[in-house]
């Protein structure tokens, strides 16, 4: 029952790692778009959907109570860890990457700022409609 409820994360999750792996010749460069350092921003987005998913895919499950209650927290360690991970990876085992440190502070800004948009969202707008 746990896994039914973190498929969509797990998949995400597995994208993120397929496309960070994706060989540095093979990702399109285009030098507009690297001024504007749309990389960063790439990177906090696929990381804010990636927390967004665990934290509801935490929430949902009834298997494990404790994981359940805390979820945000939890799920803000094992994707801030993953998006370290994956730097580390990029560096050591996939060709012609290179870990990058402003990297990985893209991916924990993304997993903050999903943390406490998911947060105020539950709070201010999901508990209006439940009244």
């Amino acid at each position: 029952m746990f896994l039914k409820y973190m498929k969509w994360a797990m998949l995400w999750a597995l994208l993120i790692l397929v496309l960070c792996g994706i060989p540095g010749r093979d990702i399109p460069h285009i030098s507009f778009l690297e001024l504007l350092s749309f990389d960063k921003f790439v990177h906090a987005g696929i990381f804010f959907v990636l927390i967004v998913l665990t934290i509801r895919g935490f929430l949902l499950q009834t298997t494990f109570e404790n994981i359940r209650k805390s979820s945000r927290v939890i799920s803000l360690l094992i994707c801030v860890t993953y998006g370290g991970f994956l730097e580390l990876m990029q560096s050591a085992v996939f060709e012609e990457r290179s870990a990058d440190i402003y990297d990985f502070v893209a991916n924990s800004f993304g997993c903050l700022v999903g943390l406490f948009l998911y947060h105020w969202t539950e709070k201010n707008i999901l508990i209006k409609f439940m009244k």
